[in-house]
């Protein structure tokens, strides 16, 4: 059998994983008299570093000719490396310019570009110097038509350098949004019409008795970086990080995962860095264990996933991290190429996911070819938490039946559930969640309730109300739940994740509609890639309107909603109606964020008129219908 073995009275039974060193499962929970429940690990996070490039200077010493990063090279596109020692030197020197400068947490360092090995090592530097700096979305540059995002952040950080790889892909937004007294550094092609300093130039100088001063000078609460939210409900708010954050961060990442520490981690990547899963999570496993980073310039869409697959011709990680489009756009690839499903799956111990859900058909073909391939399954992980919370939190470390187990709290973190409504509210307390946001007391302190917990107004549910072992289920945001006119809650999480993975392929999101209606109902945002197979004469000029208005897709969105129909148990999470929409969601009307998320909120509100048309009777002719 490919997928399962024989035991011995017939029936099938999972084929074995492939061993991996986890952390432990232990749980303490305890209950207040109103319903709160407090869970945590019992046992305590040991020490760790003052400042995460400690880390650096640890590996240097230790294994100085490892290779630690590596990037594709913008002008021959072959592989660039740095090993630990020739990255420590650098970081030394570039720390020795930004000194020069007197930067500061009152005038940081701005990244506006995306991955790559010139950010990696300002990172880095800036770091070692105490100097806090700000990696931003690119797509706020080069997606924004207004830049009001952008502007907003330059606004509130006022920075004393901006950061862009390429600056004639940058010329726009840097000219409409970054002070003239603001030093701009590129790696090539200076903006046209401003001023600006070549990165090789920072180098030139060797690191003097400054700059091990200033290191010195760095401790637990000094600010590492400012990461921007997404901005799922407003403008992106500046999430402070300090040294604390990162380093007992990573102590709790190589306590749930101790095999980073006799095995370290090969990681080919391409979550970005303004996000805290690339830029924190990812990225500080490989330099707190000692690991090598190759930089994924590919992504999860159709443009990108080429890229990804020829990385990983080259490179065989033994943990891999993507969000769950990205692990079913590289499915296909893996079936069709055997070479390339040795080389990936032959060192691989985990498969970490984020950011949804993974679909059970993407999870059954990664089985399939992996025990093909290589005799065993590989562990498909995932954790929970937030830009406030470092971001790791809570961690599935066993492998779990179904999707949507996020764990349990890892050392040094404790989980207050608070009874919310019909949910469990979840809010967490532990040294990696952040002392505020950069300039605004105000949200700050709206951010935590009385007993110092963050509030993350997310909902979570036991696994298993008889063992809190089992880990628990991610229930949807809170704020997102809404009634039925008849008094019926819907939760919108869980419903929204369950029409996703009944409609896949065909759908990239849909938002949920029914407040204070008498059934639920949703707008729809098409994969268009997916839409069009089904829809062969039409050409390449189609527009997504006449993708959504094509009958034999109509007929497969009708099919599809009515045996999702025959699978509600109620009115709750019965959909009557959807619209497939003709335009898709915007990231200047704030409908999504930087990372691709859909705030539903914005969505119903801007297209107010989309969703009373879902309501009207008869149904026009958009509506699909049960």
């Amino acid at each position: 059998m490919s997928e399962a073995q024989r035991a011995d009275d017939g029936h099938a039974r999972p084929a074995p994983l492939r061993p991996v060193s986890l952390g432990s499962r232990d749980v303490d929970i305890a209950r207040r008299d109103d319903g709160t429940f407090l869970v945590r690990s019992p046992h305590a996070l040991p020490a760790y570093p003052i400042r995460l490039t400690d880390r650096l200077g640890h590996w240097a010493d230790r294994v100085p000719d490892r290779i630690y990063l590596a990037g594709r090279d913008a002008d021959t596109d072959d592989w660039r490396t740095y090993t630990y020692a020739e990255a420590l030197g650098i970081v030394r020197r570039l720390a020795h310019a930004l000194l020069k400068r007197r930067l500061s947490p009152e005038r940081p360092i701005v990244i506006l570009s995306g991955n790559d090995l010139e950010h990696a090592l300002l990172g880095l530097a800036a770091q070692y110097a105490g100097i806090p700096y700000a990696p931003l979305s690119p797509a706020y540059s080069l997606v924004s038509t207004d830049f009001a995002k952008l502007r907003y952040i330059i606004e509130l950080l006022t920075p004393g350098m901006v950061f862009a790889a390429d600056g004639q892909r940058f010329d726009k937004a840097i000219g409409a949004t970054v002070p003239d007294d603001c030093e701009v550094v590129v790696t090539r092609n200076p903006p046209g019409e401003r001023a600006a300093t070549m990165f090789d130039s920072l180098l030139a100088e060797e690191a003097g008795p400054e700059v091990d001063a200033a290191n010195a000078a760095v401790g637990p609460d000094t600010i590492a970086k400012f990461l921007f939210t997404s901005g799922s409900t407003g403008m992106p708010k500046g999430v402070i990080n300090t040294q604390r954050m990162l380093c007992s961060n990573q102590e709790m990442i190589a306590c749930a995962f101790p095999y980073f520490r006799d095995e370290p981690p090969v990681i080919l990547d391409w979550a970005p860095w303004n996000h805290t899963a690339g830029g924190n999570h990812n990225f500080g496993i490989v330099l707190y264990n000692g690991g090598t980073l190759y930089i994924d310039d590919g992504n999860p869409t159709p443009a990108g996933i080429g890229k990804t697959v020829r990385n990983l011709r080259d490179v065989s990680p033994t943990w891999y991290f993507n969000v769950p489009k990205g692990f079913d756009a590289l499915v296909p690839y893996l079936r069709e190429d055997p070479a390339l499903r040795e080389r990936f799956f032959s060192g691989l111990k985990v498969l970490f996911y984020a950011g949804a859900g993974m679909a059970q058909h993407v999870w059954d073909a990664l089985d399939e070819m992996s025990v093909e391939t290589c005799g065993a399954r590989i562990l498909r992980l995932c954790g929970y938490g937030a830009t406030e919370t470092g971001p790791f939190a809570l961690v599935l470390l066993w492998d779990a039946e179904e999707a949507g187990n996020v764990g349990i709290p890892g050392q040094g973190v404790e989980l207050k559930l608070v009874p919310n409504g019909t949910k469990l509210e979840a809010r967490l307390k532990s040294p990696s969640v952040m002392p505020g946001y950069w300039r605004q007391p105000e949200l700050t302190h709206d951010a935590f309730d009385e007993e110092g917990f963050y509030m993350l107004g997310d909902g979570l549910r036991f696994a298993d109300p008889d063992d809190v072992g089992q880990g628990f289920m991610f229930d949807g945001r809170v704020k997102e739940d809404f009634k039925l006119d008849t008094g019926t809650w819907v939760n919108v999480g869980p419903l929204r994740a369950r029409v996703i993975d009944h409609f896949a392929p065909l759908v990239s999101d849909v938002v949920i509609a029914g407040l204070n209606r008498d059934y639920v109902a949703g707008l729809v945002f098409v994969d268009e890639t997916a839409c069009r197979q089904l829809a062969p004469d039409l050409g390449p000029e189609a527009s997504l309107a006449d993708i959504v208005g094509h009958d034999a897709v109509r007929a497969a969105f009708r099919t599809r909603l009515q045996s999702l129909a025959g699978t509600a148990t109620g009115s709750s999470n019965r959909v009557a109606r959807i619209m497939l929409l003709e335009t898709p969601p915007s990231i200047d009307r704030h409908e999504m964020t930087d990372k691709g998320s859909i705030n539903q909120r914005a969505v119903l509100e801007n297209r107010a008129g989309l969703v009373d048309e879902l309501y009207c009777d008869p149904p026009s002719a958009r509506v699909i219908a049960l």
